[in-house]
């Protein structure tokens, strides 16, 4: 019987449809609300509204006018940014809904004209909204996201926004929300933003992050919308993990050879003098390490340290160590995320061979003032998060300096006693939201060094950038990133020997200005699109040598100036062809132009490049093009999910470099110069595939992956024996370029829960240089291949942390790695009356292996929530076993013999007590 009444009542309406009134309206209103508008129009005409006042916001205005309008004209233009729908009676009754439609037709279900049954589907199907026998979910909040129309056929929608924190209003990144029942999921990017696709109708969101106090949403889904979620902190006390990852995400993602640290997360670990390093953290992952532990650079995959795009805020950082390698250059309390992508690297990066450091700030509190700070034994830090409009922009401001000079005084070392080094760096970030469609970052960063160990000259570096990045929301499916950035490489020596006239200052600096425009389109849920172009400015000095004092007789040299173009196009599709198959494919097209003024000597084919070789030489006026190189890079990666929790990924990349550096020495130092591709020296070339395992145990408990790789490299540079790479302009006479291949086995596995937590890696690889010619005088250990300087075939790290209470936690590190090869002299001979040294083949030897291990305690101020500052004290022992691990091993001849030395940092056990506080 209700059945019959309900069709008998739609029939109703449906058939006085075309009896409706067809009145005009003539109204006109200025900023008024939209109940204010809907009253004007009852005054003036005899249209009667029904709705719940509660659905409108008093401080949405609105303004129109209309002259002899129909009513649904003008009520469609109110309603038009609005989520309520409107039905208009055969009696003039206007009655609004929320979200949904009121519809007066049934669909047409029958059969099609090929006989398909409910393909003659007219409209939309309705939605439902389930009561009655549908259990209940107690304690959980309704949205309604959307506007139903009549005339949509789809059936699943987009909803994005943002999540929040509830009291700070900061950003919550790496929060997963989820529809369980429906195996729908997705995660929130550095800005707490989302986009997840959903069903129409009815769907139950949980959304978790680590910390956070789960949330249970029904959303009810009738069309495309936007939601901005506010979550609490979790009041009980987690377990503190060393590497945080997203559940499932590293199994997940379909980009390969991708490490993700978060700075809160390595405040445990020891390391030297007690500061805490990101860059020295990602030391103990596999594929990642150095050539000692002076060592001013990182050497991933087996390549080299110049084949790494170190990037801060999307600008370059050319050297990001201070103090001779021992700590890096990032500020632990201003420093966010760190992103390494040493498999497949995105399409947007470009002119490097070997990975990606993509190094993002923290953004500064725009709610309330926050504090961070420590005090060590070697460097004092101190951090600001400053907000300028409340909610809308704020301040980060760091600065950190040292003040090491009375270690070196406290030795008993004659030699150190007139020696000093010191450093400091500052940086500070700006943050602004207009709206939630445009938001500009920028970030200012400096860095100086200067030291003088022993000698008469003091030496001194510095890092300078600059970036900006608007950020702009075009549409639901299009945003875009206009990025502008500078950076700056400056080094310096003073030579004073008082007891000498052949003082001096020498400089050199490495400038590059990039321009870059980074767009995204996601279409929908099967593809994320990015794509752009790209333009960097280099502007090389590459050093200048002038008197120093008026009884110098050092004679002013110049090194000619270098000037290049790189220029790039560039889009990465990252889409999903079933529900196991993913894959990320892009393509780069990179064009590099050496420009004048400058002169490049012509040297005669099928010759050795030398004085008595060079036959011409080629003038090139300001910003001719001399050389250009380029060409297309694809970067290919795929993931396979075998089950939820286990995945197999592969990937290809080839890449061009177009900028390196010069040294002869066996480990990267500050006075490393930097060369441009030019006439005569051609860009670095490579190739690497790779093929990796990745499992996730009891949910996600434990991690563990597998990876292998293969890398070619050609034009890779190297150096005749004795080079001189200072002060020479043709320094092409001294370079050699050849071959290069590196593999290896890379094996971590990670604990992230429970009272124990850390990660076991375990690298195997093989790094070979091949220098091959024609000519004995380019030729390298008979043309085969050798070990390079950095080559370590084992490679191990073990950090752990175990928690005792919420206080207190004991720490662990302990590494193992294969000595490095070098070159020993096997044997003497004497010519002319004078004793000569015969030496092996290059890098034949190696040192000893390298061994340590670190031990720390941790302790955590109480845990009030009403105090004034938070404090944390570390203290740690470096090297606890006393090892003297050597940094490199020379020879000198005494007494007419020769004699070996080691020389090492860090031989004995270095305690540490630092103070850290936070408000």
């Amino acid at each position: 019987m209700k059945k019959i009444i309900l069709i008998v009542f739609i029939l109703s309406i449906h058939t006085t449809i075309a009896q409706k009134s067809t009145e005009k309206i003539t109204i006109s209103y200025g900023n008024n609300s939209i109940i204010d508008v809907l009253k004007k129009i009852e005054k003036k005409t005899s249209y009667r509204f029904y709705f719940i006042e509660n659905w409108f916001n008093d401080n949405y205005r609105i303004s129109g006018q209309y002259d002899s309008a129909k009513l649904s004209v003008v009520l469609k233009d109110i309603f038009e940014q609005t989520s309520i729908n409107y039905y208009i009676t055969s009696d003039n009754k206007v009655i609004l809904t929320q979200n949904n439609i009121i519809h007066d037709f049934f669909p047409k279900i029958g059969l099609s004209e090929n006989g398909d049954e409910n393909k003659a589907i007219e409209g939309k199907k309705p939605v439902f909204i389930a009561r009655g026998n549908t259990p209940r979910r107690k304690g959980i909040e309704t949205i309604r996201i959307g506007k139903e129309t009549i005339y949509s056929s789809l059936k699943e929608f987009t909803l994005k926004g943002r999540v929040i924190h509830t009291e700070t209003k900061e950003p919550i990144p790496n929060l997963v929300i989820s529809v369980p029942d429906k195996n729908i999921n997705s995660v929130t990017d550095f800005d707490g933003n989302y986009t997840i696709n959903l069903p129409l109708g009815t769907n139950y969101l949980e959304l978790k992050s680590l910390g956070m106090l789960d949330l249970k949403v029904k959303a009810i889904i009738y069309n495309d919308g936007f939601y901005n979620f506010r979550m609490e902190d979790n009041l009980e006390m987690l377990d503190e993990i060393i590497i945080d990852a997203d559940k499932d995400k590293n199994v997940n993602e379909s980009i390969a050879g991708i490490t993700k640290i978060q700075i809160k997360d390595v405040k445990t670990i020891p390391l030297v003098l007690g500061e805490r390093d990101i860059l020295k953290v990602a030391t103990t992952l596999p594929g990642i390490s150095t050539a000692g532990e002076a060592a001013a650079g990182y050497n991933v995959r087996g390549g080299k340290t110049d084949q790494n795009l170190m990037l801060l805020d999307n600008a370059v950082i050319y050297n990001p160590t201070h103090f001779f390698g021992i700590f890096s250059a990032l500020n632990p309390f201003t420093t966010g995320d760190l992103e390494i992508y040493k498999g497949n690297i995105p399409a947007e990066f470009g002119g490097r061979l070997s990975s990606v450091f993509d190094i993002t700030t923290k953004k500064g509190n725009n709610n309330e003032f926050k504090g961070e700070g420590s005090i060590g034994p070697v460097t004092g830090n101190l951090t600001f998060e400053i907000p300028i409009i409340k909610e809308k922009s704020s301040l980060i401001v760091g600065a950190r300096a040292t003040y090491s000079d009375w270690l070196l005084n406290a030795t008993n070392e004659e030699k150190l006693e007139n020696s000093k080094a010191s450093f400091y760096d500052a940086i500070i970030k700006y943050t602004h939201e207009f709206n939630e469609n445009n938001s500009l970052l920028a970030t200012a960063y400096f860095s100086n060094d200067k030291y003088s160990i022993a000698s008469d000259s003091l030496y001194g570096y510095s890092n300078t950038l600059l970036s900006l990045n608007w950020n702009h929301r075009f549409n639901e499916k299009n945003k875009g990133s206009l990025i502008l950035a500078h950076s700056s490489y400056d080094f310096n020596i003073d030579y004073d020997n008082k007891n000498g006239n052949s003082n001096f200052n020498f400089a050199y600096d490495v400038n590059e200005t990039e321009l870059k425009l980074l767009m995204s389109y996601v279409p929908n849920n099967k593809h994320s699109i990015d794509y752009g172009i790209s333009g960097k400015f280099y502007s090389n000095s590459p050093g200048k040598k002038t008197p120093k004092g008026n009884n110098s007789i050092v004679n002013t040299l110049t090194i000619n100036k270098e000037q290049a173009l790189e220029s790039a196009l560039f889009i990465t599709d990252d889409f999903s062809i079933s529900e196991n198959l993913a894959i990320n494919a892009g393509l780069r097209y990179s064009y590099y132009a050496f420009l004048g003024n400058t002169d490049q000597i012509v040297y005669a084919q099928n010759s050795p490049r030398n004085e008595e070789t060079a036959i011409d030489t080629l003038n090139f006026g300001k910003n001719e093009v001399v050389k250009n190189y380029g060409g297309p890079e694809l970067r290919l990666s795929a993931r396979y999910s075998v089950s939820p929790s286990l995945s197999i990924k592969a990937s290809y990349n080839n890449n061009f470099q177009f900028i390196h550096t010069l040294s002869n020495n066996t480990t990267a130092s500050p006075s490393d110069t930097w060369k441009l591709s030019d006439y005569n020296i051609k860009p670095q070339r490579a190739q690497q595939v790779s093929l990796g395992l990745y499992k996730n145990i009891d949910g996600n408990t434990y991690e563990l992956s597998i990876e292998s790789y293969y890398k070619k490299l050609k034009n890779t540079l190297d150096y005749k024996v004795g080079a001189e790479l200072l002060f020479n302009n043709t320094i092409e006479t001294e370079i050699l370029q050849g071959d290069g291949k590196a593999y290896g086995l890379e094996f971590l596995v990670k604990k992230n829960k429970g009272r124990l937590n850390g990660w076991i890696g375990y690298t195997y690889s093989k790094s070979l240089v091949k220098l091959d010619s024609k000519f004995s005088e380019n030729r390298v250990n008979n043309g085969k291949y050798f070990n390079s300087n950095y080559d370590k075939p084992h490679d191990l790290s073990i950090v752990a942390n175990y928690k005792l209470t919420k206080r207190y936690s004991f720490s662990a590190n302990f590494l193992f790695q294969t000595g490095r090869p070098v070159t020993y002299p096997i044997g003497k001979y004497e010519f002319e009356g004078e004793q000569y040294v015969f030496y092996s083949e290059r890098n034949k030897f190696r040192i000893p292996n390298y061994y340590r291990l670190d031990l720390g305690i941790n302790i955590e101020g109480n845990h009030k929530i009403k105090k004034f500052a938070h404090s944390f004290w570390n203290i740690s022992v470096y090297n606890v076993l006393g090892r003297n691990n050597p940094l490199s091993v020379f020879f000198v001849t005494e007494d007419g013999g020769i004699k070996a030395y080691k020389s090492s940092v860090f031989s004995v056990p270095v305690p540490t007590i630092t103070y850290n506080f936070k408000f």
